[in-house]
């Protein structure tokens, strides 16, 4: 069987399998990330459910829309305007997103271990919030040059046998599209990437001479703290979904750097896959979008919490805990109501009339040690 024709038949299967199971999952990891208690910190739930719905969208404008209806149908909607310039940017706005957003939570992380004045941690949730919101809009507005890299033309094709002229979204051979691209490619890949090692490797080296300063006891009890601990399981999801990032997303600009400067001639058929360059790029592509749906899957391996958390909302434990919850509060309340009418009663001063009453009935002849009672309450007040 042709090696060509069976690379092509797994992308038709892997990108629509890609869909189902990765836009359930980001929806999914967003509500858990959002509405319930996984053990981050609130910035880092800002920062992951953004990256959350970004992934979502990437995976519906790429994969979705482009890819699957480029395997599934011989004349998708796109290929006609405006929506082959639609297309384009809602594609490289998502593409931006996924990758400055990754790189916003390292920059933040990074300073959070700076910073240590402790007032300074209520705003780091309205601070995330605004990076995120900051990132979305240039991501977008860095995204409307490459709305016109390709252009409407009509071609003649085979359907069903008759040979028609039809519409198609074709990659624009001039100057302008040359530029943009390759703008496009390292802001979007080179240095995002470049900016997550960097920071990265700064955390390393922050924690490696933070430990050197503490004594394993001092290390035990920081460790210990609720608000380190917050932080060190945010700086594992930061580790996991960075490493991610850079082995899934670096093969693709490398390959593609490739393509445009070794083989960017007419002649090249890109569609090819008798030459390697074309399979050894495509096979980095799909590497490229898995990124953009193996977040889930990274939460669950790495977070207790997030496992934890994700096995109570699917067998229902947390309704239950919550339950039980409100009527251990509202039973507390009660006990607490009552204790408290009932301590009038034990006043001491009425304890001691109530004595003083009955020895008086009891012993009225007496008289001597009647006196004493009142003597010991006037020394009372």
């Amino acid at each position: 069987m042709d090696g060509a024709f069976i690379f092509t038949t797994l992308q038709k299967v892997y990108y629509p399998l890609l869909c189902v199971l990765g836009i359930p999952a980001n929806l999914f990891t967003f509500y858990m990330i959002c509405f319930r208690t996984c053990g981050m910190s609130d910035s880092a739930r800002i920062y992951l459910s953004c990256l959350a719905l970004m992934d979502t969208c990437y995976l519906v404008w790429v994969i979705l829309l482009d890819l699957c209806l480029t395997f599934l149908q011989p004349q998708p909607f796109w290929h006609s305007s405006p929506w082959c310039e639609i297309m384009n940017f809602l594609q490289f706005g998502s593409f931006y997103c996924t990758a400055w957003v990754v790189v916003a939570f390292t920059i933040e992380r990074f300073l959070v271990l700076r910073v240590t004045v402790s007032r300074q941690h209520p705003l780091q949730a309205r601070h995330a919030l605004l990076t995120c919101t900051t990132v979305i809009l240039l991501s977008h507005l860095a995204s409307i040059p490459a709305s016109w890299i390709n252009m409407v033309v009509q071609v003649n094709m085979t359907l069903d046998g008759e040979v028609v002229s039809v519409p198609r979204c074709l990659y624009r051979e001039a100057l302008y599209s040359t530029v943009v691209v390759w703008i496009t490619s390292f802001l979007s890949s080179g240095v995002p990437i470049m900016l997550v090692i960097i920071f990265n490797s700064l955390i390393a080296y922050h924690l490696l001479c933070s430990s050197r300063l503490f004594t394993k006891e001092e290390r035990r009890t920081i460790h210990g703290s609720r608000t380190r601990g917050s932080v060190r399981r945010t700086l594992l999801l930061l580790g996991t979904v960075s490493v991610a990032f850079v082995v899934l997303t670096l093969p693709r600009f490398v390959t593609y750097c490739i393509l445009r400067t070794t083989y960017n001639h007419k002649d090249f058929d890109r569609n090819d896959y008798t030459i390697p360059i074309n399979v050894i790029s495509d096979a980095a592509n799909m590497l490229h979008n898995l990124n953009s749906s193996t977040n889930f899957l990274l939460y669950c391996v790495v977070s207790r919490r997030f496992r934890q958390e994700l096995l109570n909302t699917l067998t229902c434990r947390a309704k239950a805990r919550e339950l039980g919850s409100f009527f251990t509060h509202t039973t507390m309340k009660v006990f607490s109501v009552t204790e408290h009418k009932y301590k009038p009663g034990r006043d001491p001063v009425s304890v001691v009339l109530t004595k003083l009453r009955r020895f008086r009935d009891s012993a009225p002849h007496d008289a001597t040690q009647a006196e004493v009672v009142p003597s010991d309450l006037s020394s009372m007040f």
